[in-house]
């Protein structure tokens, strides 16, 4: 097995070096310690696998994955780090990366190895208990990066249920005249034409 070690930690790279290497059949054919050089590296070894921290100076781990599976999709990129961060995982699991594995497990790291080299999706004990939640968990639309307040938003739900302004004024307490002025500025601030439009894009991003 030919394998490319990335990581800025010049120890952790010479222990998986060395880790690796007392396995006969493994060879570590180069080794970089920033995620700029993990392409240059890929290129000329087109290593059996990977390995590469997530967590350095200039380019991350994670970035470089992306470069290189966008450019050799069926690449086998195991990523180590010290950290089982939700936002990397998701981000590991969308870029294609075949596994995910916090560095402490050293034991781990050559069984992974040959798993991903037949094939499999390799995540530490930790990582696999986060996957489920992760993968159903939707990140909420960020109105207020629009400046849309708590009363907007409520009128842009009734008038999504096909509340008539009149319908809206009744059930808020408020005029018809308010209602229509909370419902221009809303599309005033979304860049959108008129009501239909309005249900549309609220029921998208909260659906």
């Amino acid at each position: 097995m030919r394998i490319v070690i990335v990581d800025d930690d010049l120890l952790v790279a010479g222990a998986l070096k060395t880790i690796l290497e007392a396995d006969e059949e493994v060879s570590v054919v180069g080794t970089g310690q920033d995620g700029g050089e993990a392409l240059g590296l890929y290129r000329r070894f087109l290593p059996d696998v990977l390995l590469m921290d997530i967590r350095m100076q200039k380019v991350s781990g994670l970035e470089a994955a992306k470069q290189i599976l966008d450019e050799y999709p069926e690449a086998k990129i195991l990523l180590l780090t010290t950290f089982a961060d939700d936002e990397y995982i998701v981000k590991a699991l969308k870029y294609g990366v075949k596994g995910y594995l916090l560095k402490q497990d050293y034991q781990s790291i050559l069984p992974a190895i040959r798993a991903v080299l037949t094939g499999q999706t390799v995540f530490g004990t930790e990582i696999v208990s986060k996957i489920p939640q992760l993968l159903q968990e939707k990140k909420a639309f960020d109105w207020g990066a629009y400046e849309i307040s708590e009363k907007e938003l409520k009128v842009m739900s009734l008038v999504a249920e096909g509340l008539s302004n009149k319908e809206l004024a009744e059930r808020l307490f408020l005029s018809e005249g308010t209602v229509r002025n909370y419902i221009s500025n809303i599309l005033d601030k979304l860049k959108l034409r008129d009501r239909t439009q309005l249900a549309v894009y609220y029921l998208k991003k909260n659906c």
